[in-house]
């Protein structure tokens, strides 16, 4: 840390930190760009790394996991807010009308696979977990009840009563076969709400466009359940009023039928949603507002398997899985993923390969194309701002593009920060440096 300081070069290493946005683990590169005139040649520009600190050029990793760097994470979790809120209010690229087009929010549940640690309230007061007068032995000579009123930090939250009696298997496999759960769900619906129409499928798509945006969560049991909003264009999506016998109550009916009638045959078994269904309509004066909901999914769009305990990174065959700093359930779960990985039958799935997510491998967040904008759309403007902040101040020259050949070269020079330099960057950007010295 003393010799970064020394450095002649650390005002240089501390405008890279700064525009990393406190990235935890930058991406280090090395290269040059250069910009020609087309018509004579001419060297207009040249940047090369070869000046840097270091000789690299440090960017952000520009992950989505919270748990791995949280100032790249915070980005991703912006422009997911900004996409869900666009495709409810108007703005980037949508029309403000669109918030009186018929909106839902949806959440879709993980059956059962065993009873595990709950926190239950009613009134404001916390319930006890699972009390019952006459509660049953299971077969492992454990009874399944639990007396104890959980705080909302318990560990024990999310564990089974009994792990010898838990559904392992049933749960990773939910896990793996969600994204398929979704996607017929989505065909289900339009299907059904064609027929509640009175409408054939072509017919429907001719006049209404169901739009969503969706994020999956994972519970502390280690099931994925997803949350969606659900909405109701014309023909020319958001632009376009849909008519005015597409209701929400119309669509409700049809999530209602599609959530319970979908579902996906794997290994022998039949899958589908959880009982629990919830159906409520958005409204910017009502208690679900728009500003609530796009936080909502926002913030989940970051997250991953951290809350049951697992690792944020694959897991390696040659890994000793007892010795892993995991949670027993998640331990179990992870056990599973490689056994029915090994299976040929289900090789498809790649659980092995997706064991620290507890076999899901779908997208975290997905949207269908007429909802809102993209996130590459947005990262594109948030590019094209940085870019002219730079002509303005005269790092960068003005070129008419048509006319400039712009050649690069990089490579990968590593990722990181030593110890030192991440002391001084969480200094420089006030973010908050976790871990011990030693993690360091």
């Amino acid at each position: 840390m003393i010799s970064r300081l020394h450095d002649p070069n650390f005002d240089r290493w501390a405008a890279q930190i700064k525009r990393t946005g406190g990235c935890r683990q930058p991406i280090h590169l090395r290269g040059k760009v250069e910009h020609f005139d087309q018509a004579t040649g001419e060297l207009l520009h040249r940047y090369s790394t070869t000046n840097e600190p270091d000789g690299v050029l440090r960017v952000p990793c520009k992950t989505r996991r919270a748990s791995r760097c949280p100032a790249c994470a915070e980005t991703y979790r912006a422009d997911t807010f900004q996409l869900v809120r666009a495709g409810l209010i108007g703005g980037k690229g949508v029309p403000s009308t669109v918030s009186t087009h018929p909106c839902l929010f949806v959440t879709l549940t993980a059956p059962s696979f065993g009873a595990v640690h709950v926190r239950r309230e009613k009134g404001g007061k916390v319930l006890p977990c699972h009390a019952r007068r006459d509660a049953p032995m299971c077969p492992h000579g454990r009874v399944m009840s639990c007396t104890a009123r959980h705080g909302a930090d318990d560990p024990r939250l999310g564990e089974p009563l009994c792990p010898d009696c838990y559904d392992y298997e049933g749960s990773v496999l939910f896990n793996a076969v969600s994204p398929e759960l979704w996607r017929r769900f989505t065909e289900a619906l339009r299907r059904r709400f064609a027929r509640i129409s009175g409408l054939t499928l072509k017919a429907l798509r001719e006049q209404v466009t169901i739009a969503f945006a969706k994020v999956a969560e994972y519970q502390r049991r280690g099931v994925v359940h997803f949350h969606a909003v659900i909405r109701l264009d014309g023909p020319n999506g958001p632009a376009s009023p849909p008519p005015a016998w597409a209701t929400p109550d119309a669509l409700a009916q049809a999530v209602q039928h599609a959530a319970g009638a979908v579902t996906v045959d794997v290994a022998g078994r039949t899958l589908r949603w959880g009982t629990q269904l919830d159906v409520r309509r958005i409204a910017m004066n009502g208690d679900l507002t728009e500003q609530a909901v796009a936080a909502y999914i926002a913030k989940y769009a970051t997250k991953a398997a951290e809350c049951v305990g697992t690792l944020d990174r694959r897991i390696n065959l040659l890994d000793d899985l007892a010795a892993l700093p995991i949670r027993e359930h998640a331990r179990r779960l992870i056990a599973e993923c490689l056994r029915l990985g090994a299976l040929d039958n289900l090789a498809e799935l790649r659980l092995a390969q997706w064991a620290h997510m507890l076999g899901f491998r779908g997208h975290f967040s997905t949207k269908s194309r007429r909802y809102s904008t993209t996130l590459g759309a947005l990262r594109s403007a948030r590019e094209e701002h940085m870019r002219s902040e730079e002509i303005t101040t005269g790092r960068l020259p003005l070129f008419e593009e048509d006319t400039v050949l712009v050649i690069s070269h990089w490579e990968y020079a590593g990722k990181g920060l030593s110890a030192g330099d991440q002391l001084l960057a969480a200094a420089l950007t006030g973010t908050r440096l976790e871990g011990s010295p030693h993690e360091l």
